[in-house]
């Protein structure tokens, strides 16, 4: 298994309206952008880590805090979801200086860089999603599925707890013995922060489905999956493969819903590869 790497310094970057978005950068070369999924306590450390050594050794990765998590601000947002997150990422991307970056993002983050695709598609040059859906349908499962559902409950009723948190997180894996306690304890503790109760007990965003975007979307894209993801119906990978022009897609088996945790060095040499062959 990859060797993990250090917690990289903290860096800010100022993206108006009195906000702030947190990162780390590693590496150098060409621009990477790893945004990290909506579950409680998420960061893009806890969710890439694992990748960071070997996604730096050829790319500056930036390790970004979406609005919403960790230690980025934690605006309100009412209206569409989507167009705001994307909107501030592009903000992010001028402020730290970025031209252009390929992208990837676990679960809600490969939202959020489909949308960029389709959003700012000159800042965009190739997209590697993993587990996300973008679209409010299934054949295979209702929607949202078991882990949106109790990402989205985490914070309501009688609100966060270590073994609601442990019971969610164990559905975003296929091997609950991949979930370590040291990275439960932080993302529970991270959970806890007063504004991010604030923001999630309060009004939800506006849903935004991509079903009738996709086909704008020119960055070539690497759709993945794993084939016991209880958070992202298969089938729409599967649809998404066939809508997106220049898209792939690979599945891994007996894997859930963190690919990039679950496989950690299949998922990096396949990333590396797409990522080398011309965009």
């Amino acid at each position: 298994m990859t060797a993990p790497v250090t917690l990289p310094p903290s860096k800010y970057a100022e993206i108006g309206d009195g906000l702030r978005i947190h990162y780390h950068e590693v590496g150098n070369g060409p621009a990477l952008i790893c945004l990290h999924g909506a579950g409680p306590g998420a960061t893009a450390w806890s969710n890439f880590q694992g990748n960071l050594a070997a996604l730096s050794a050829n790319h500056r990765v930036f390790l970004v805090d979406m609005p919403q998590f960790g230690k980025s601000s934690k605006p309100v947002i009412t209206g569409p979801r989507l167009t705001a997150f994307t909107g501030m990422i592009e903000a992010f991307m001028r402020s730290a200086g970025i031209d252009r970056a390929d992208f990837i993002g676990n679960s809600f983050g490969g939202q959020v860089s489909l949308k960029m695709a389709i959003d700012f598609p000159d800042r965009v040059k190739r997209v590697v999603i993993i587990g996300s859906t973008p679209v409010a349908i299934s054949a295979l499962s209702p929607m949202p599925a078991e882990g949106v559902r109790l990402i989205a409950n985490y914070y309501r009723g009688e609100g966060p707890s270590l073994d609601k948190l442990r019971y969610l997180l164990s559905t975003l894996v296929y091997d609950a013995s991949n979930l370590s306690e040291a990275v439960l304890k932080e993302r529970f503790e991270t959970s806890l922060d007063p504004e991010l109760i604030k923001v999630n007990t309060g009004p939800r965003p506006e849903y935004e489905d991509l079903t009738m975007e996709f086909k704008r979307i020119v960055a070539p894209t690497l759709i993945v999956w794993g084939s016991e993801d209880r958070a992202g119906p298969i089938d729409v990978a599967l649809f998404m493969v066939r809508a997106i022009p220049n898209a792939r897609m690979h599945v891994f088996n007996k894997c859930g819903h963190w690919a990039q945790v679950e496989c950690v060095d299949e998922f990096n040499e396949l990333v590396l590869a797409f990522f080398n062959r011309p965009a």
